[in-house]
């Protein structure tokens, strides 16, 4: 099993629309980042996406992702969940909607703001199968185990995916760490996790709590992502422990 970093970035990506690189070196390909998505992928071949972000068609095209087998949102925010129209060309082809999850409140959202994709309209197909996760615990050959997290006022969606005897998690968007988030991050081959910048956030975990939770949780690897200007790749690398990996996107990481 293993997890590919579509994305890597904050909601306005690296550089900024304006050409801002903040501390990352421009000349450094791994710091151009793109907004945050996953996908996980078992032996067998089936894929799960995690977020559909605003750059998804890109971060597909990048990545030779031309289907899926099923999308998971953590929230509603727009940079995880805008790309949305990208999956109808993944639904071309297919004999019914991609089997989509996430919590109520989001499951909500998404259908107030996106109807379209999840009823079909003007003739055009129904994209997304949309699903809460009450009762969900295995798709598409994944065991699927998840909780919500903190995000200042709000919440995000974390998910442990389990495989061919791995485990892989995504915790992005959080802002503490909970006791529930420790036991079900426990012993994890790898987490994926959020790590804004160095200096603390009000809804984003910095570079000190991603470290304390890998140690506190005994994960054996950690993957940084939704990494802002200030998180130059080299810089980044010559700071974590050996057993944590500096995300990128295109990044693929094995569990």
């Amino acid at each position: 099993m293993k997890v590919i970093m579509l994305g890597t970035g904050t909601s306005t990506g690296v550089p900024r629309l304006n050409g801002d690189w903040g501390d990352c070196d421009p000349n450094e390909p791994r710091n151009r980042r793109s907004r945050v998505s996953v996908v996980i992928e078992s032996k067998a071949g089936q894929r799960v996406l995690v977020d559909t972000s605003t750059d998804l068609r890109a971060q597909f095209l990048a990545n030779g992702i031309t289907s899926v087998d099923g999308v998971f949102w953590t929230h509603d925010h727009a940079d995880h969940c805008h790309g949305i129209d990208d999956l109808r060309s993944l639904r071309y082809g297919r004999g019914g909607p991609i089997a989509g999850f996430a919590s109520d409140e989001t499951v909500r959202k998404l259908r107030q703001r996106f109807s379209y994709v999840f009823a079909g309209e003007y003739g055009y197909p129904t994209i997304v199968e949309l699903s809460n996760l009450d009762r969900l615990r295995m798709h598409a050959g994944f065991g699927v185990e998840w909780l919500q997290m903190p995000h200042g006022p709000t919440e995000s969606t974390a998910f442990v995916f389990d495989c061919d005897g791995k485990t892989i998690g995504y915790a992005t968007d959080f802002s503490e760490v909970t006791d529930d988030m420790l036991e079900l991050f426990t012993g994890l081959d790898v987490l994926v996790c959020d790590c804004l910048r160095r200096e603390p956030h009000p809804t984003h975990a910095h570079l000190g709590m991603a470290l304390d939770l890998k140690k506190d949780a005994r994960i054996k690897t950690m993957v940084l992502s939704h990494l802002d200007k200030s998180m130059d790749y080299r810089s980044l690398c010559d700071e974590v422990p050996q057993d944590v990996i500096v995300g990128y996107d295109g990044l693929e990481v094995a569990a």
